[in-house]
This record gives structure tokens, C-alpha cells and sequence, in this order.
């Protein structure tokens, strides 16, 4: 196996296995997963879509973030309880579900050698994070496992039953 083959079994996998636990908070989108606030699943849902253009869109081909309006939304240190404040749930899982589409359909038309070239707007000091392709592939995919136990916690928090995987 390449490594292009084991990035896209990451993406694949992290957009189903996350976006499975999504898919039943609809009516409990902004429920808290603690009693002291956090991560709700319309925040991450919006965050995950909006780093994930950051990181492939701005970093790796130096284009402009399509997201780029969401930033103060869904990437700032806090969030709000108040849906209003927000795009509408399927709005905002539709962009996700894009934007990952958008990251595999480029995958797609890489080769294993494109996975080492340099990004074009790596953050400085972060290059070993974002300093090529590969990296800012796998970044994303590993970010959206980051933020599953957010959803975790906020479906219980919501009385939804544990799932697996």
C-alpha cells in the first residue's frame, strides 16, 4: 500500500465515522457536551468544514479560503448556545460534506509524489505540520478524529446512546 492509498482510507473513514455521530444531533445541535459548555456539534461541524478549507484551500495551494467568512464563527476560543447565531444545521453539514467531497476528489488527482510537494502558504512555523501536501492531507483527516470525543460527549450530554467505532 502507498501512503496516497492510507491518507484516503483516513479521510473516508474519519468523514464516516464522524459525521455518523453528527447525523442524530440535528434537534440537539448546540446541547453543551459539559456543564461548563464546549465544543457543540453545530460548532464542530462548522469547524471542521472551515479548517478544512483553511488547511487544503489557503495552506497547501495557497488559494483563498472559500470559508473564509466562517472564521469568527467556528474558530474562535468559544461558542454560543444560541442557534440563531449560526448558519441552519443542513446548511452547514452540506459545506462539511462538501468541502471533504472537494479534499478527496483533489486526492484523487494526485500521485504518491505529489504528497511531497511544498505547500504553497505553509503557515511559518509550522511547516511540520503543513509544510506539504501529505501533511496537510493528513492533518485534516486527523482533525476531524480530534474533535470526535466533542461529539461523543455532546451526544451524551443530549441522552443519545453511545455508538461505536
Amino acid at each position: 500500500m502507498q501512503s496516497i492509498d492510507l491518507i484516503r482510507d483516513n479521510l473516508e473513514k474519519s468523514a464516516h465515522r464522524v459525521l455518523a455521530r453528527v447525523e442524530e444531533m440535528r434537534d440537539y445541535c448546540v446541547v453543551f457536551p459539559t456543564p461548563k459548555g464546549g465544543c457543540h456539534t453545530l460548532w464542530v461541524l462548522g469547524h471542521l468544514a472551515y479548517i478544512e478549507a483553511l488547511v487544503i484551500r489557503r495552506f497547501m495551494l495557497g488559494e483563498p479560503n472559500p470559508l473564509a467568512e466562517w472564521e469568527e464563527l467556528f474558530d474562535g476560543p468559544d461558542t454560543t448556545g444560541d442557534v440563531s447565531q449560526f448558519p441552519p444545521f443542513d446548511q452547514v453539514l452540506a459545506r462539511c460534506r462538501a468541502m471533504r467531497a472537494s479534499t478527496v476528489a483533489l486526492l484523487d488527482a494526485l500521485t504518491e509524489e505529489d504528497l511531497d510537494k511544498a505547500s504553497a502558504n505553509a503557515p511559518q512555523g509550522y511547516e511540520d505540520t503543513f509544510g506539504t501536501y501529505r501533511l496537510c492531507l493528513q492533518y485534516v483527516a486527523d482533525h476531524w478524529y480530534m474533535h470526535r470525543g466533542h461529539l461523543a460527549d455532546a451526544r451524551r450530554a443530549a441522552g443519545l446512546e453511545r455508538m461505536w467505532l
